[in-house]
């Protein structure tokens, strides 16, 4: 599942029936920043609050040697959503905080876009990466976190098989507040009982 080009800069692409999962480029910009300026007010309540600076072209230039970087070092993978029709950008996903050792471990955290909230599209992503998280990557562990009040992503973790373990207190600055989260885990194998493990194809 995962490439390495002459650049020796690991790259990951990842499809299902209605979309596809890559790393992002600069070639993306302008959909990335027209997508989040859309949809400012949808993902405000859930994101830490935005820069100044948030949506210029040397912002998303450091996002992109930042996820360069953390995918060489295996820390973590970040990925945009594609639409398999007509190759419009839904969102992003990132599975991240990689650990290794005795925990072999990854976070998983998502947005979608507000045109494209509520048809499914990350649920199809999660059913890609959680596969090429313990197929490819090998991990063991998978967690999520939400806020509680975020019934969308209650719903979402909890389709794709997360089990709620409790609440994490004060745990991240969201939108100005530190705030409560839920913590929801997947084991390796788990998936599969529940029926989410697809296959993947990568070039």
């Amino acid at each position: 599942m995962i490439s390495f080009p002459f650049s020796k800069t690991p790259s990951v692409y990842l499809k299902g029936e209605r979309l596809f999962l890559r790393e992002p480029q600069w070639s993306d910009y302008r959909q990335w920043a027209n997508l989040r300026e859309k949809s400012r007010a949808f993902l405000t309540p859930w994101e830490p609050i935005w820069r100044d600076d948030e949506l210029e072209k040397s912002s998303f230039r450091l996002r992109l040697r930042h996820y360069s970087e953390e995918a060489r070092s295996g820390n973590a993978w970040s990925l945009f959503l594609f639409r398999r029709s007509d190759n419009v950008l839904l969102g992003g996903i990132t599975l991240g905080n990689i650990r290794r050792g005795v925990a072999q471990s990854g976070q998983i955290g998502y947005w979608c876009g507000a045109p494209h909230a509520g048809q499914g599209y990350m649920f199809d992503a999660l059913k890609l990466v959680i596969p090429f998280a313990f197929s490819e990557l090998r991990l063991h562990r998978l967690e999520a976190a939400c806020i509680p009040s975020n019934l969308r992503s209650v719903r979402l973790l909890e389709k794709a098989g997360f089990l709620l373990e409790g609440t994490l207190r004060s745990y991240l600055k969201i939108n100005g507040l530190w705030q409560d989260h839920l913590l929801y885990s997947l084991i390796e194998g788990e998936e599969q009982r529940r029926g989410l493990s697809v296959k993947t194809t990568a070039v």
